[in-house]
């Protein structure tokens, strides 16, 4: 230690102790706050090793609990190597979920997984009471003979196809079910049954919560993180918690009480470090993988749910980072939450992190049970593993009818011999098919009769809570107008970054100064002048029609996951979504014509005059309001970018080529196109505009004071959006 420091700094550990005890403390760091060169302290750290780290252990000292208070350490975790490696980097500094340690407030990742019920934060000195502990309603999910099949169609026959064989199973509060199997097992199908979320197709079996069936009211109780990360790429973590808050938490609640709410969500999952930091995409630099899934955890936790969903949480993060995230999860349920996860590979630590298992394969039920019998039970019926493994990797193989490193049962290998006799060949081994076949047959003789009387049993619940669940009234977390606001601000937060990229400027900037170069200083006193300056003004009228188009045509395809995705726990309506979305997009979409304008108009020489100049503005915003329209009833007739591009191209070609400034005589069968083309309007009203008497040579007739034109935009800006809302609702979204 520096001799020249001025003194110790206890880590928060050692705080919370010191008034219960001078003794040995059970601090993973010591910090040494060292004077910096402008005045402010700096933190040093000193680690401690050896005899005093596990006799700190053995001193019954006081612990910092978990998230449930009722956390064992676990003895292989705190004695092994990888701990004791875990202590010497100050990087790691003590990840809690394993050691048991409370976290340095450096490190973002580790700080929420040992959190108490009312954890104190050193930077911020106040008391937050964890999101989790509140009381919520019990839910005991129970399902029995769950059967799922698709309707195949083809070009002349029709074929079931089934993807879930009479899967039973049940989960109470407090308790971590798991489900696992190889890929395309049906575990996702099964998760999304029991969530809510499949209601096609073909259905049977009962699902049950509570002893009753699924209505609208459990949405605001249950939780459901899909597999894809489905977030706004330009909104921080914060923001992206506080809308979610905002939006979900009852209406009995303050704007202050959500905002609280969300961070206390992301001190909960140790984001505080990151909740500046962009969400991120493909394209967009952001969080790490395992921030960006603990923030889907956080939209679904921010409401307390009673059952959380998770499909796959695991998928794609390292081993360390995994088992921070189940550790997560262990909690919540540990706190009397239910919560139901599929996982694909875990480690052998996450796998004993579960209290119960549902192993699948091929969409049968090969066992379901307490996880830490899976490995007994298929002991008992033949199945051993020869070499130590993990025992999930074991359960995976054996679902995928791979028995390498297994014991063979006695009925197997007389099946394979039998066969072998009979077809004259060796190959030794059972085929998968004959692995399956004997494990779905072994559940069901010695397993499946007595778990059925397990979940037939009463459940120890009054019927007042029973009656909770059965209510069929939809409880919206904010007012119609609470949703547009919020949803207006969100979208005007999350799209600035794209409609004001110096990509798009540039382009603009470009064009603007390449058009005021071609038509420099032109002259409006002769008729040749006014024949150049009308391709000018016919060519800003196409130009601003075609680019607010193809922006619009994007938008309800792009963000058609996460409208299915919000829509589905109702978090608004569909009108306060729509409104906002169009509305958000407009004064984004203005700024760029405003600067267009700024240079083309005083560089082309056009009618120099602030009201001429500002009737033009306002000309081109009408008619960007109305091609909006068109691109926004295109992509949502579609909702597929690929398609919809190709017709907003053939479209806007079309209303360019009828818009009277290319074809001068049109055949009468097809002159009605130019009158739904907004483009026509918009050359007619420059024209109108920018020049008191047109020449003839235009072909432009029965110009008068503009009012039919104007009638014709505003028609088109309302009907266009009208029909882009009908065609969004007509949408299958869940209900």
């Amino acid at each position: 230690m520096d001799s020249a420091a001025p003194g110790i700094a206890m880590a928060k550990s050692d705080k919370l102790e010191m008034g219960a005890t001078r003794g040995p403390t059970m601090s993973s760091t010591e910090v040494v706050p060292t004077s910096a060169v402008n005045g402010s302290p700096s933190l040093s750290r000193k680690l401690s090793f050896g005899k005093k780290l596990m006799g700190s252990f053995k001193g019954g000292h006081h612990l910092r609990k978990t998230w449930s208070g009722h956390m064992k350490m676990d003895s292989e975790d705190v004695g092994s190597e990888a701990s004791l490696s875990r202590a010497s980097s100050a990087s790691l500094s003590f990840s809690y979920s394993f050691t048991g340690f409370t976290a340095l407030p450096e490190v973002s990742d580790t700080m929420a997984f040992g959190n108490n019920e009312n954890e104190i934060d050193l930077e911020i000195q106040e008391t937050r009471k964890s999101l989790m502990s509140e009381p919520t309603l019990p839910i005991y999910l129970k399902f029995t003979e769950v059967r799922y099949s698709v309707v195949l169609k083809g070009i002349t026959t029709t074929t079931e196809k089934d993807i879930l064989h009479g899967i039973t199973g049940s989960v109470r509060p407090g308790e971590l079910l798991a489900l696992m199997g190889p890929s395309g097992s049906g575990k996702t199908t099964l998760l999304s049954l029991l969530g809510g979320r499949i209601t096609a197709n073909i259905i049977q079996g009962s699902v049950t919560y509570n002893d009753e069936p699924y209505t609208k009211s459990l949405k605001g109780r249950m939780g459901f993180v899909a597999q894809d990360d489905v977030l706004f790429a330009h909104l921080t973590v914060r923001e992206t918690l506080t809308y979610a808050a905002l939006l979900r938490l009852p209406r009995s609640m303050t704007r202050e009480q959500k905002e609280d709410r969300a961070m206390d969500a992301i001190y909960e999952l140790g984001l505080e470090r990151c909740q500046n930091t962009i969400i991120g995409g493909p394209f967009v630099r952001g969080v790490s993988g395992g921030e960006r899934k603990r923030v889907c955890i956080g939209n679904e936790i921010i409401i307390n749910p009673s059952l959380l969903f998770l499909d796959e949480p695991t998928s794609g993060l390292d081993s360390t980072t995994a088992l921070r995230i189940i550790q997560v999860l262990h909690g919540i349920a540990k706190l009397g939450k239910t919560v139901v996860t599929t996982i694909h590979q875990p480690s052998s630590r996450l796998f004993h992190r579960f209290d119960k298992l549902i192993l699948l394969g091929k969409g049968s039920l090969l066992y379901f049970g307490k996880a830490s019998k899976a490995i007994k039970y298929f002991s008992s019926i033949g199945c051993s593993p020869l070499i130590a493994m993990n025992p999930a990797e074991f359960l995976l193989d054996l679902a995928s009818g791979n028995i390498n490193d297994v014991t063979v049962p006695s009925v197997l290998e007389s099946k394979v011999q039998s066969k072998e006799s009979e077809s004259n060949t060796r190959n030794g081994k059972p085929s998968p098919e004959d692995v399956h076949e004997y494990l779905v047959e072994a559940y069901e003789d010695r397993v499946a009769d007595k778990q059925m009387r397990k979940i037939l049993m009463p459940l120890p619940i009054s019927e007042d809570l029973k009656a909770t669940l059965s209510s069929q009234k939809r409880d919206w977390g904010a007012s119609w107008w609470q949703q547009y606001s919020i949803l207006f601000w969100r979208g005007l937060n999350d799209r600035r970054h794209d409609y004001l990229s110096w990509m798009r400027i540039t382009q603009v900037l470009a064009i603007a100064v390449i058009l005021g170069l071609l038509w420099w200083k032109s002259s409006s006193t002769t008729t040749r002048g006014i024949e150049d300056q009308a391709g000018l003004l016919f060519f800003i009228s196409v130009f601003w029609g075609f680019f607010p188009v193809f922006t619009a045509i994007f938008t309800f395809p792009q963000e058609r996951a996460m409208l299915t995705k919000e829509r589905a726990v109702d978090m608004y309506k569909l009108s306060a979504y729509f409104m906002a979305r169009t509305t958000s997009d407009l004064p984004l979409d203005l700024i760029l014509p405003m600067i267009f304008l700024l240079i083309v108009y005083f560089m082309a020489g056009l009618r120099r005059s602030i009201e001429h100049f500002f009737l033009t503005m306002l000309v081109v915003f009408l008619s960007i309001i109305a091609a909006q329209g068109l691109g926004l009833v295109i992509g949502a007739s579609l909702m597929d970018i690929k398609k919809a591009t190709t017709l907003g191209s053939v479209t806007v070609m079309t209303f360019m080529l009828a818009g009277g400034f290319f074809v001068r005589r049109v055949p009468v069968f097809i002159s009605w196109l130019r009158y739904v083309s907004f483009n026509y309007h918009t050359y007619r009203l420059l024209l109108k505009v920018q020049y008191d008497h047109v020449p003839s040579s235009l072909n432009v007739t029965h110009l008068d004071n503009g009012v039919k034109e104007i009638t014709a935009l505003t028609v088109m800006v309302l009907a266009y959006r009208i029909m882009a809302y009908i065609f969004l609702r007509r949408m299958k979204l869940p209900n």
